[in-house]
C-alpha cells in the first residue's frame, strides 16, 4: 500500500537516530521458607533500554499525527489482502503499538513476515528486542513467552537480548516456570547465553527451589566455567543461596570460594550464613567483628547485616559455648545501626544500577566575564 510505504520511508531515518530534543521526558519461619516473590527486575536500563524505546515511539507518533487513516488498521487491511510485508513497514508498526489489540496485529505481522522471509537474512536490524520491549511496556508477559517458544517462529528471535528481556519480565511477575520455559527454548534454538542470561537463569532456579532447578543451576555454572566464560558475582550468589536452600552446605562452600571479590554486603551476609549453618561460630564472629572495626573513614558506609542472618546465627549458637559472644557482637552491630530489616532475598533480587554515565564537563571559557578579553592561560581563568 502506497500510504504505508510513504509513512515507513518518512520515519525510517528517525527509527535509526531520533532527535534527542524532540521530547523530554522464630519461631518465625526459617530463612529458606521466607524467600518468596521478589518483584524487582534483574536487568539494568542499559540492557532493557525501555526509556530510549519509549522516546522513539513518541517521536514516531508525532510524525504520523495528521496522516490519513489509522496505520494499525491500514496494516490489518493490508494483511487481509495478503500483500507482501516490507521490513520498514513492520518496523514502523512495532513503534506504533499502544495496546494489546495492536500487539495481536503485530504478532500476526511477525508470523507473516517470518514465513515470507524465512530463507533470507534480515540485515543488521533485529525485530526481537523491539517486540519484547513492547511486551515489557504493555505487561504482555504471556504473549512474550508464547512468541519466543513458537516453533513456527524459530530463527526469528536470533539474539540473546530478546530472551533476556522476556525472562526479566517473567521474573518480575513471579512466573518462574515460564521463565524456565523461555530458557529451555533459548537453548534448543541455539541462541548463545551471555552473562545476563546466566544471572537470570540462576535467579529463576533459586526462586523455583526444586531439586530439578538446583541441578539445572549447578550444571549451568559448571558448563560456563568449562567454556571459560565469565560468571557474574550476582549469578554466583544466587547459586550459593540455592545450595543453602537445598541444604547442600559443601556445594555452597565450593561455589562461594569461586567468587573473586567478596567485599560486597551480599557476599558478607552469605558468608556469615554459611558459617552459621556449618556451626563455625568463631569464624562468623570474626566476620562481624571485622565489620565493626573503624578502619574506614566515617563517611564510608559500613557493612550492614540482615536481621534474619544474625537471628539465625543467634539461634544456631543458642545453648553453646559461643552464645554470649554471638549475642554481644550482634548487639554492638544493632547499636551501630549495622543490622537492617532487608532480607537476604531482598539483597539478592536487587535492581541493578547499570553503567554510570560520566558527568558532562563544562566547556572551558575562552573569554573573561569581567573584561570580555580572551583568556591567555587557564591559570588566569576566573
Amino acid at each position: 500500500m502506497a500510504l504505508l510505504r510513504r509513512l515507513a520511508g518518512k520515519c525510517f531515518g528517525l527509527l535509526k537516530d531520533p532527535p534527542r530534543g524532540l521530547f523530554c521526558g522464630g519461631s518465625q519461619p526459617g530463612w529458606t521458607e521466607r524467600c518468596i516473590g521478589a518483584k524487582r527486575h534483574l536487568l539494568s536500563e542499559d540492557v532493557i533500554k525501555l526509556q530510549d524505546f519509549q522516546q522513539r515511539k513518541l517521536a514516531v507518533a508525532h510524525l504520523i499525527t495528521g496522516s490519513e487513516g489509522n496505520y494499525i488498521e491500514l496494516f490489518r487491511q493490508k494483511m487481509q489482502r495478503n500483500e507482501l510485508i516490507l521490513r520498514d513497514e513492520l518496523k514502523l508498526l512495532l513503534h506504533l503499538c499502544q495496546s494489546a489489540d495492536d500487539m495481536q496485529v503485530a504478532r500476526e505481522a511477525i508470523n507473516r513476515y517470518h514465513a515470507e522471509n524465512r530463507n533470507l537474512l534480515y540485515g543488521d536490524f533485529k525485530f526481537g528486542p523491539l517486540f519484547m520491549r513492547l511486551c515489557y511496556e504493555l505487561g504482555l508477559e504471556h504473549m512474550a513467552t508464547a512468541t519466543l517458544t513458537d516453533k513456527n517462529l524459530k530463527g526469528f528471535f536470533i539474539d540473546t537480548t530478546s530472551f533476556n528481556i522476556a525472562m526479566d519480565m517473567l521474573f518480575i511477575k513471579g512466573w518462574y516456570e515460564s521463565a524456565m520455559e523461555v530458557l529451555r527454548s533459548m537453548r534448543s534454538q541455539g541462541v548463545p547465553f551471555n552473562k545476563d542470561t546466566v544471572t537470570l537463569a540462576t535467579a529463576t532456579c533459586y526462586k523455583l527451589n526444586t531439586a530439578e532447578s538446583y541441578r539445572i543451576c549447578t550444571t549451568l555454572i559448571e558448563e560456563e566455567q568449562t567454556k571459560g566464560n565469565f560468571i557474574p558475582r550476582h549469578a554466583h550468589c544466587f547459586s550459593v543461596a540455592l545450595a543453602l536452600r537445598q541444604n547442600d552446605l559443601e556445594k555452597a562452600q565450593t561455589l562461594y570460594s569461586q567468587i573473586m571479590n567478596t567485599d560486597s554486603k551480599l557476599c558478607q551476609n552469605i558468608k556469615v550464613l554459611i558459617k552459621a549453618m556449618l556451626g563455625k561460630f568463631v569464624d562468623a564472629i570474626s566476620i562481624l567483628s571485622a565489620a565493626m572495626l573503624p578502619k574506614s573513614p566515617y563517611f564510608v558506609k559500613k557493612t550492614e547485616f540482615s536481621q534474619e542472618v544474625v537471628d539465625l546465627l543467634r539461634l544456631r549458637s543458642e545453648g553453646g559455648p559461643h552464645e554470649l559472644n554471638v549475642d554481644q557482637i550482634v548487639t554492638r552491630l544493632e547499636q551501630a545501626s549495622q543490622v537492617t530489616r532487608q532480607t537476604l532475598d531482598d539483597m539478592l533480587c536487587r535492581t541493578p544500577t547499570g553503567k554510570r554515565k560520566p558527568a558532562p564537563m563544562e566547556e572551558q571559557r575562552r573569554t573573561s566575564r569581567r573584561t570580555l578579553k580572551p583568556l591567555q592561560s587557564t591559570l588566569w581563568s576566573e
